[in-house]
């Protein structure tokens, strides 16, 4: 063999080496974040960024943020954190919900907002990964159009795959429990993923996944039941009068989602009730209703706005109006200011190019795709999957009127009936224990996210789930 000949299979090897390591890099790649811009001094806690590749050419990089458990990391459960929307990013739970940093309230000056610690963050007892997905939420991204389509099984299909390539890159995670977490939307998309999550491990598929089960919070899951009990749930606040509520069970039939046009008196009984709730915010009815009228003449606009319709802009707007830093959305545009700072990508280790400005949710071009996951909880529970369900209390968008009802449907039997749970000598919340491993608990004072309105309580709730104590 000539050494011409050498010299080019040993290049050919080498070439082959690099273009190895270069896919690998884009299919699972990490990074230690120790200092965080907006928190002063380094980060008391275990923080990983980084990439996952998914689907056949790994043409979608998926972006997480994990932390580590700071309890027993080794033994402790690794929760993989879902947001809802769809379309909006994990960042959202992390630093408004669960994890071990939140945002400091306080007016925008210009300066990169700033961090103070959660004393309830669910690190305390488990690992969490926090997942922007679908693509193109946060910071995960497609590298081709075809890969930047999203919808419902796309989550499902592309979570699965995420998380079993995490693990084989993390591979002293293996043994630990798992437990896929979410809220609001992700009720529709958890259910399903964990279901191919079982099934991938019944066929063999590398590395098994030690799944236990899902947590839910007030999650979408049937339209028929989370709608219908809407109105209900408003009577039963004193929003609407009872005069109201009764023509609207006649005129209507209790079907208030699905309204015929040609019912007139439905139709007027439905006017009549979104007028009563018109000023009343959804997702926690005590809370203030986030919308206020620009400084800027309403003729540009022709109405009234909202954080959330573009945070950045409304801030440019909105800064010198003095009643919002009272508002609890005022978070939104404190996260947007920060993720899209130079310094802060830098530190996050986000490939430069990779996203232009950063959106706390992207709402467009997706598919929604299962209209109902009572399904698969009927097959999770078959297979004896642990699950909790919960609801803050006070959350008019999906009412736990709606979750009782679904979870009744399962005709799961009564292990322990409908009882008070509590935190510190008072009431949390109440809670109920059926068969087929379903605890469902409601949190008192709780709204549509509510780790975010009832923190305390709601680590509590976890703890002993997780532990299998009984609320």
């Amino acid at each position: 063999m000539s050494i011409d000949i050498r010299i080019a299979m040993v290049n050919l090897c080498l070439l082959i080496v690099f273009l190895l390591q270069v896919l690998f890099q884009v299919v699972v790649s990490h990074s230690t974040v120790k200092f965080l811009p907006g928190f002063h001094g380094p980060l008391p806690f275990h923080l990983e960024t980084g990439y996952v590749g998914v689907g056949e050419q790994e043409d979608v990089q998926l972006f997480y943020y994990f932390m580590k458990s700071q309890g027993n990391a080794e033994e402790d459960p690794l929760l993989l954190w879902l947001t809802g929307g769809p379309g909006c990013s994990a960042f959202s739970g992390l630093v408004f919900e669960t994890g071990p940093i939140h945002f400091e309230m306080k007016e925008y000056n210009g300066s990169l907002p700033t961090f103070v610690l959660n004393p309830y963050s669910w690190t305390q007892v488990a690992s969490i990964i926090y997942i922007d997905m679908p693509v193109g939420t946060g910071f995960s991204y497609a590298r081709t159009p075809l890969a930047s389509q999203r919808g419902d099984f796309e989550q499902v299909s592309q979570g699965a795959q995420f998380l079993r390539k995490w693990l084989m890159d993390h591979q002293e995670f293996l043994s630990n429990p798992v437990y896929v977490v979410g809220e609001s939307y992700t009720g529709l998309i958890i259910p399903a993923m964990v279901q191919m999550i079982s099934e991938g491990n019944d066929e063999g598929i590398k590395p098994p996944i030690n799944i236990k089960g899902y947590v839910l919070g007030n999650p979408v899951t049937n339209s028929t039941f989370d709608l219908n009990s809407k109105i209900p749930y408003a009577h039963g606040m004193g929003l609407i009068s009872d005069e109201l509520y009764e023509s609207l069970k006649k005129s209507c039939g209790g079907e208030y989602q699905k309204i015929d046009s040609s019912n007139v008196e439905c139709l007027k009984n439905v006017e009549a009730f979104d007028k009563c709730i018109s000023g009343i915010k959804e997702s926690h009815i005590l809370e203030p209703k986030c919308i206020y009228v620009s400084p800027r003449p309403v003729e540009m606009f022709g109405r009234r706005r909202s954080l959330n319709e573009n945070p950045l802009e409304f801030l440019h707007l909105e800064l010198d109006f003095p009643d919002t830093i009272g508002c609890r959305d005022y978070g939104f545009v404190l996260a947007s200011y920060w993720a899209n700072d130079n310094n802060v990508r830098k530190a996050l280790h986000i490939r430069e190019g990779s996203i232009g400005t950063w959106h706390r949710c992207n709402y467009k071009s997706y598919k929604n795709q299962i209209k109902s996951s009572i399904k698969y909880h009927i097959d999770l529970g078959n297979k004896g999957y642990r699950r909790l369900i919960y609801s803050g209390d006070h959350d008019m968008r999906i009412p736990f009127l709606g979750t009782q009802a679904w979870i009744r449907s399962l005709n799961y039997s009564l292990i322990d009936d409908w009882r008070p749970w509590h935190f510190q000598g008072q009431v949390a919340g109440y809670t109920r224990t059926y068969s087929n491993q379903l605890v469902f608990a409601t949190v008192k004072g709780g709204g549509h996210t509510a780790p975010e309105f009832r923190p305390a309580e709601c680590l509590a709730m976890l703890k002993r789930w997780l532990i299998q104590e009984t609320l």
